[in-house]
């Protein structure tokens, strides 16, 4: 079956194809699914081809089952006829690129998703800057490695405005990481009855009557199903005539079919084939030369004429997939083991494809054949390739003779697919791991690694019933691994504010050591718990820790200190220690943490919005890459925040919708309350004060309780601010008692000032200013820019009301400046239509011209103004270099400057 007649009836499959890949198309990315047989493959080559004609570039890939476990193979493939671009690329790109594609040392930790992910982008973007447009084809998806979706997946959500395109074919009904969801999806059904005719009269043996009655009643519309029982019939060579229709798939008729056609086939054609099946395609450039008769070859013949083989340039490759497996399948247990040992053989300057071949190639336990596996898992997991890793641990895990050994590689296993974001395949590990040890340290080991990745899900409720239950196993014997599930447990108590959690916790607590190499995790678990019972204590203990992590050198213990210090509301300890952590991090991370979040909002808190915006970007890009939806739902909720502070309050809302979207607000009550107060800081900025306070209110309970321990308490300032301004100032009050109530005297500095400044919004205006002073009087609220402003703004406004303006011009400056250089612009004007009042010039082109700019734009024109060129402020954006300088390129005439050296004096000119 050729390309002409796999197209018979995809007309109008076609003209989509052709408008996905022309320069008008609305959609970068698309994805085409259907049954085994339905003509992806043909469909995409055309559009390939038609992509070259208009003189675009098109780079191939196609996802093959025998390489589904060697990390970026896909990608091996796709970029091989540019890797000599790869050098063009900036120093850390280029260096992460190559190291995934083998060609760097290979360090440990590998390169993160990340990096890798924008390097991928400059280079695509790259190539099609130069006039010609960039198509990438990624065929039989559902077989490409993990690794290389991953990063596939980063790019397709980077290619709004870039010359690439990127087309996908998958089979139906599969699951394909990174490309599940939101991605424009053409499906290819059936052909109709009309075009099945028209399929089986381009045969030069048509068949009629009876016999073409049946093959259209056993092929279903499927166009392989109908050429090739349609050549079975009537080729005398190729079998034994139709095979009767029954309850085997379509699929495994056609492999029946297609292995008949093996009857007759002399013995060393029938070896040529085993051989060409059980290769992988990167295999050929080694094993064609030495160990493969050539394209032409008398031997390959019978094969041809039973259309099972053709040549293509060069080279002899299966007319189908099922064809392989056909072959494949067909030959003899021992005559497969043979196969893959002669391929080994021929592979020894390839270690991982030599260690799968042999592992495939061993019938029985073999400790060598073990070893060359753990080694080649090794290599994946320092290129970043986890699910590599976890694949071959696992393999070499099944050959390992003694069970001790099968269980710590099992193990190490489960360790390497926590980085998949896939649940049920760590727990299946480290079950089987349970299944073959009683060695307490391996058992606890295991129930880590679970874990590790259970945090990050949304399951809460199950997820800390097993954390707590594993703890309160492991406490008397391994109190380390205990207290590290009761940190995990604590995370999903916090992710979930259920209160029964947290006394769990806490007993949990009571029965594992605080004291030496224990202290840490356990005050961070306390901290995470609870953070405001015992807090002095608790921000007793930063110091220590803070040392300790900078003295071991280890940015994931720095991190957890800041996560620590954020919790108490010490936040510039917190961003102190987030700086430190990220400017020793050679590499962003495969996974978000948990409780990864709160780095966003450390910088939010500090008044440092772009870096904020910068976290959520990577919480979000490695998120959805692993298909973590609560960990996208957590960065989201951020995102909308600082948007809507910004005043581009139809994005915040869109982001922060999509935060609720993807939890039960029931079950992460944290998202759900940061979300609401995303969505109530935009309507406030909108002046929407009845709707703000409806969202803000829903932070609490009914009877005025906080819905979360944590996230809560700071929304009490923005509910009083928009309940006096749409008349429920007396149910906003009860509601800040309650919560005053509730802290028990142990808020924080933080807490106590934004209670003030609720109670001062709230008083009767005689009463109000001892409540505002009280707001300012700590200098360290200065630490916290945006809600001090808001203060000195509402004292200002008082003041003013109150008739004394003079006095009320100094807070009023203040406030309007900080809002002006955080790019707070709603709060900024307002700002200006009160100094207005109080007779303040508040004029200026710079802010108002800032503000046309979309919050995106700002963060660049900013990081442009400090010198960055666009590669580097494309890396750390995750954007391409072409998306930065499109960026700047609109701004320009809104900021009113025609050089980038301009734009320094631009932001200098903004207060």
């Amino acid at each position: 079956m050729d390309e002409e007649t796999a197209v018979v009836g995809r007309d109008a499959e076609l003209a989509r194809l052709f408008r996905a890949v022309g320069p008008e198309s609305a959609d970068p990315v698309l994805r085409v699914v259907g049954d085994l047989g339905t003509g992806k493959s043909a469909l995409l080559e055309r559009a390939a081809r038609r992509a070259e004609a208009g003189g675009g570039r098109v780079l191939r890939a196609a996802g093959s089952e025998s390489e589904a476990s060697l990390a970026h193979s896909a990608l091996h493939q796709l970029l091989r006829p540019v890797r000599g671009e790869v050098a063009a690329l900036p120093e850390r790109q280029r260096a992460a690129l190559r190291d995934v594609l083998g060609e760097g040392p290979a360090t440990s930790p590998g390169p993160g998703l990340l990096l890798v992910g924008v390097a991928v982008l400059s280079l695509l973007s790259g190539l099609g800057e130069r006039g010609r447009p960039v198509l990438v084809v990624l065929d039989d998806a559902q077989w490409c490695d993990r690794a290389s979706l991953a990063v596939l997946s980063f790019v397709a959500g980077r290619l709004a405005g870039e010359p690439v395109r990127l087309l996908i074919g998958a089979r139906d009904g599969g699951h394909l990481p990174g490309f599940d969801r939101q991605v424009p999806t053409l499906t290819l059904a059936p052909l109709d009855e009309a075009a099945a005719h028209r399929l089986l009269d381009l045969r030069p043996d048509r068949p009629a009557g009876h016999t073409r009655a049946r093959i259209l009643d056993q092929a279903g519309g499927n166009p392989l199903a109908l050429w090739e029982l349609a050549r079975t019939d009537t080729a005398p060579e190729a079998g034994a005539g139709l095979p009767p229709a029954g309850p085997l798939p379509l699929t495994a008729r056609l492999e029946q079919l297609f292995a008949a056609r093996l009857t007759g086939v002399p013995a060393a054609t029938g070896r040529a084939l085993l051989l060409l099946a059980a290769m992988d395609s990167a295999d050929s450039a080694t094993v064609l030369p030495a160990g493969l008769p050539p394209a032409g070859d008398a031997v390959w013949a019978p094969a041809e004429r039973a259309g099972l083989v053709r040549s293509a340039g060069g080279e002899v490759r299966f007319r189908h997939p099922l064809v392989r497996s056909a072959v494949y399948q067909a030959a003899s247990p021992g005559d497969r083991r043979a196969a893959h040992r002669a391929l080994a053989g021929l592979l020894r300057d390839e270690p991982d494809r030599r260690a799968w071949h042999l592992a495939t190639a061993s019938p029985g336990r073999d400790a060598a054949v073990s070893a060359e596996l753990e080694r080649t898992a090794d290599r994946a997991r320092r290129r970043g390739g986890h699910a590599a890793a976890a694949q071959a641990l696992r393999r070499a895990a099944a050959l390992a003779p003694r069970r001790e050994e099968s269980a710590r590689l099992l193990v190490e296993a489960s360790a390497a697919a926590v980085f998949t974001g896939e649940p049920a395949w760590v727990e299946e590990l480290v079950a089987a791991a349970r299944a073959r040890t009683d060695d307490p340290a391996l058992l606890a080991s295991a129930a880590v690694q679970a874990g590790r990745l259970a945090v990050l899900t949304a399951r809460h409720t199950p997820v800390f019933a097993q954390l707590a239950d594993e703890a309160g196993r492991w406490a008397a014997t391994r109190p380390g691994a205990a207290l590290e599930l009761v940190a995990d447990a604590a995370v999903v108590r916090f992710y979930s504010g259920e209160d029964a959690q947290r006394r769990r916790v806490q007993e949990l607590l009571r029965h594992l050591p605080d004291d030496g190499p224990y202290a840490g995790t356990h005050g961070w678990a306390r901290a995470v718990a609870d953070p405001y019972a015992d807090r002095d204590r608790l921000v007793g203990l930063l110091p220590r820790l803070t040392a300790e992590a900078e003295a071991g050198a280890r940015p994931e213990r720095l991190t957890a200190v800041g996560i620590m210090a954020w919790l108490l509301d010490e936040t510039p300890r917190a961003v102190r220690a987030f700086d430190e952590a990220l400017g020793r991090r050679e590499a962003w991370g495969e996974l978000p943490e948990g409780l990864g979040g709160a780095v966003a909002w450390a910088y939010v808190e500090r008044g440092r919005w772009d870096q904020a915006r910068a976290a959520c970007a990577r919480v979000l890009a490695a998120g959805r890459a692993a298909g973590l939806d609560h960990a996208v739902a957590c960065a989201a909720a951020v995102d909308a925040t600082v948007l809507a502070l910004q005043g581009d309050t139809a994005a915040a809302r869109v982001r922060a919708e999509e935060a609720l979207g993807l939890v039960d607000p029931l079950e992460s009550r944290s998202v759900a309350v940061y979300a609401r107060r995303a969505l109530g800081a935009a309507d406030a900025a909108d002046g929407a004060h009845e709707s703000a306070y409806g969202h803000l209110r829903r932070v609490f309970t009914a009877d005025g309780a906080p819905v979360h321990y944590h996230a809560s308490y700071p929304a009490l300032a923005e509910l009083a601010a928009a309940a006096v301004r749409c008349g429920r100032r007396a149910e906003a009050a009860a509601v800040v008692e309650r919560a005053v109530a509730a802290l028990a005297g142990h808020a924080s500095p933080r807490l106590a000032a934004l209670i003030s400044r609720a109670r001062g919004l709230l008083a009767d205006p005689e009463e109000a200013e001892p409540h505002f002073r009280a707001a300012l009087a700590d200098p360290v609220r200065e630490y916290w820019p945006f809600e001090h402003a808001q203060t000195l703004l509402d004292l200002a406004e008082w003041l003013r009301r109150r008739r004394r303006i003079a006095e009320a011009r100094g807070p009023l400056t203040e406030a309007l400046e900080t809002f002006r250089r955080l790019g707070a612009h709603p709060w900024a004007e307002r700002a200006r239509a009160e100094a207005r009042a109080a007779g303040l010039a508040a004029g200026g082109t710079a802010p108002d011209a800032l503000a046309e700019l979309s919050p995106q734009q700002r963060q660049i024109v900013r990081l442009a103004a400090g010198g960055l060129t666009n590669r580097e402020i494309g890396e750390r954006l995750f954007l391409s270099p072409r998306t930065v300088g499109s960026h700047l390129y609109r701004s320009f005439p809104k900021l009113g400057v025609t050089a980038r050296s301009q734009l320094r004096d631009v932001l200098a000119a903004t207060p």
